[in-house]
């Protein structure tokens, strides 16, 4: 894919979407200060490039009946490709599994899994020890989240001095 050079209306685009998806085209070109016709141009273009990948609603999980959500750290007894690629097929299909990251250190997947009470959780665990080529599983329970930032840090005004940006 080429490179596309980002400007600092792009980055304002960016942060102000990744805030609020649902701000609209005319609020979010006031923020950029550019009109809405080109700011509409502008997103359509980030959103072909792939700067953006999605818009969703972040929901309640407590609200929603989960009132548990964990951790597993899972180390597997293979690393081959077939092994690795099979265990995270096995982790899409299961919808408590929320993300599924491959991880570099004494774990090979880190998962982030909600459940509806302990006993789901445990149910879950157990589930995830005995499955195929899974050696260790070490769970860590959230108690409390004190910060949950969606996307990546963005700063509209380093474009101006980040050659690799503009």
């Amino acid at each position: 894919m080429r490179r596309v050079k980002l400007d600092r209306i792009d980055l304002r685009i960016l942060k102000d979407l990744q805030d609020d998806g649902r701000m609209t085209n005319v609020e979010l070109a006031r923020r950029a200060g550019i009109s809405a016709p080109p700011c509409l141009r502008r997103v359509r273009a980030l959103e072909e490039a792939g700067f953006i990948k999605s818009y969703h609603a972040e929901l309640d999980i407590e609200q929603l009946g989960y009132e548990v959500m964990f951790f597993a750290l899972v180390g597997l007894d293979n690393q081959s490709e077939a092994v690795l690629a099979a265990f995270e097929e096995m982790a899409a299909e299961w919808p408590e599994v929320r993300e599924c990251h491959m991880a570099r250190g004494p774990h090979d997947f880190v998962l982030k899994i909600v459940a509806h009470n302990t006993a789901h959780e445990n149910e879950l665990t157990t589930k995830l020890t005995a499955a195929p080529h899974v050696a260790t599983v070490l769970t860590m329970q959230v108690i409390r989240t004190s910060k949950r930032a969606p996307g990546v840090p963005l700063d509209p005004e380093m474009a101006l001095i980040d050659p690799l940006l503009t």
